[in-house]
């Protein structure tokens, strides 16, 4: 995601609110976020952060001072900017809750046939197809963060809390891009990469990230060399089976937690949104 410093930065010497409480915290969370995503922080604790940081946002608009520095003149862009962050939210975590969905199918598929190496690799065949087409999806959805993230802008006269605001809508694509980013890595990339790995999810239990613990990169990848072992293997075994359905059920529900703090997420960007409504009618 591109930075657009020169717009982030800008800052009015005119309004006191630069010094306030509640000005100072969203600051320290903006910068606590750009260092976990300059870092390999998991999806669940940027998350977090998001929705400290979208907290104390609201609670900033909520000050009299925040609502006369908001020129009628800088609100249109502002509330675009909210909906847009609002559609994105949406469209990322309808593709968790897609790619859970596949995750689910192929369970379904492996318990019901019990094994079988035809069986099996048409299977994963089919889970093959569909990350791809999700993974095309992806990229339409980063797409438009990229071109959001390049049109965040204001002019030199903007208000502190104008350019606060701007640097919250940021912040957000640049969270949900991190997470698509974590998901969209195809099994063909996962192929070239993960004989390394490969042996090793023969011979042994693989490791799990427990449920507590957010979707990262790594996990996807590791799941997919897994399936991609399994689809390749002359013999499979009910062990290297049974290995398979335990990485898929750690990998959905590290998924749907996701999913579920991205809502929690999107209730506060809307709340934000009918916060800037209320301004700009009053």
């Amino acid at each position: 995601m591109s930075t657009t410093k020169a717009a982030y930065h800008v800052r009015s010497t005119s309004l006191p609110s630069r010094s306030h409480p509640l000005t100072v915290a969203v600051e320290a969370q903006l910068d606590r976020l750009r260092s976990s995503q300059a870092t390999s922080s998991s999806a669940s604790h940027k998350l977090g952060d998001l929705k400290d940081l979208l907290d104390g946002t609201d609670a900033l608009l909520q000050l009299p001072i925040s609502r006369q520095a908001l020129s009628n003149g800088c609100m249109d862009c502002l509330l675009d900017g909210s909906l847009q962050l609002l559609d994105a939210c949406s469209s990322t975590k309808d593709t968790l809750s897609q790619l859970r969905d596949c995750l689910k199918e192929l369970q379904s598929s492996f318990r019901r046939k019990r094994g079988g190496e035809s069986c099996l690799s048409s299977d994963i065949e089919a889970y093959r197809v569909s990350r791809k087409n999700l993974r095309q999806a992806i990229v339409k959805i980063l797409r438009n963060l990229k071109a959001m993230d390049k049109n965040n802008t204001l002019d030199s006269s903007s208000s502190v809390i104008s350019s606060m605001l701007k640097e919250v809508e940021q912040v957000c694509t640049s969270v949900f891009a991190s997470i698509l980013s974590s998901i969209s890595p195809s099994m063909e990339k996962s192929r070239q990469g993960g004989w390394s790995i490969v042996s090793r999810l023969l011979h042994s239990k693989p490791k799990r990230v427990s449920p507590q613990v957010e979707v990262e990169a790594n996990e996807v990848v590791n799941m997919d060399a897994e399936l991609f072992a399994l689809k390749s293997s002359k013999e499979i075994t009910s062990e290297q089976v049974q290995n398979a359905l335990k990485g898929l059920q750690s990998l959905e529900s590290s998924i749907q937690e996701v999913e579920e703090e991205l809502e929690c997420v999107y209730r506060r960007l809307l709340k934000a949104k009918v916060s800037l409504l209320n301004i700009l009618n009053h």
